[in-house]
């Protein structure tokens, strides 16, 4: 269950990138599946969000999801908004409601959490290949400062995610990308006559053009079984019909 350092620096916040463990799922889904648009046992479901909540010493009924549908939409949440869970289509979530925990599900997508420490603001974003191509993080940075943020006082923290060397790509995949920036071309490598995309660094650049330099980067492959995170490029290798999510979340205390 790895945490970033840099985000782990501030008291106001609590946050965690869970891995695969410590949870009551079973078979394809064990142990720490959230996935609650998955096949799993949703009474399974429920009890891990418990477990997440007890860990993270969470207090709140309720952790805050939206409904992910890889699109650079976000949604913000005001101190008091009283939206529910789950009835939004949206991959990134802002907020500056205090003790409401918000949470992305991810299964080798690229999970950000993000920390205003003057304004007091979270973000929690979740940047597949496609919310990465229509630019959700930079679009999500600069919410945040029309809202008050300032990129030095930010904090990012860019959590466990498929690798390069894991992320197998076909030509009109690396097409679409080169021909919306020639410059995408360095996320590209040739090996062995396959082609790998670098969605880490590419998400890192985004990051980076929002001109946060704070930026920590928790280096683990979710493709990689003994690091213990869900996989969906893993599951659809094993011929599974579904698999895990791993929950990235974060709360103002």
């Amino acid at each position: 269950m790895p945490n970033s350092k840099k985000l782990s620096q501030f008291p106001e916040i609590s946050h965690f990138f869970f891995n695969n463990r410590g949870g009551v799922s079973k078979g394809i889904y064990k142990s720490l599946n959230c996935g609650i648009g998955s096949r799993d046992n949703k009474l399974n479901v429920n009890k891990n969000l418990e477990i997440v909540k007890s860990k993270l010493g969470i207090k709140s009924k309720k952790i805050f999801f939206v409904k992910q549908i890889h699109s650079s939409h976000f949604i913000y949440l005001k101190k008091n908004s009283n939206i529910k869970s789950r009835v939004k289509c949206a991959d990134a979530i802002i907020s500056e409601k205090k003790g409401l925990p918000i949470a992305v599900l991810t299964a080798d997508c690229v999970p950000i959490l993000i920390f205003d420490k003057k304004r007091k603001m979270i973000a929690a974003i979740h940047a597949g290949w496609r919310g990465a191509y229509k630019e959700i993080v930079k679009k999500v940075v600069r919410y945040m400062i029309l809202k008050g943020c300032k990129s030095k006082n930010m904090t990012a923290a860019i959590g466990p995610s498929i690798s390069r060397m894991n992320y197998e790509v076909k030509d009109k995949f690396k097409e679409k990308f080169i021909k919306k920036d020639k410059k995408y071309l360095k996320y590209f490598k040739v090996m062995k006559n396959k082609i790998y995309f670098d969605l880490v660094d590419f998400i890192k650049k985004q990051v980076k053009s929002a001109r946060i330099k704070n930026i920590d980067m928790v280096n683990i492959d979710t493709f990689i079984k003994k690091n213990n995170f869900f996989s969906a490029r893993r599951s659809l290798k094993l011929n599974q019909n579904d698999y895990g999510r791993n929950i990235s979340i974060i709360m103002l205390n």
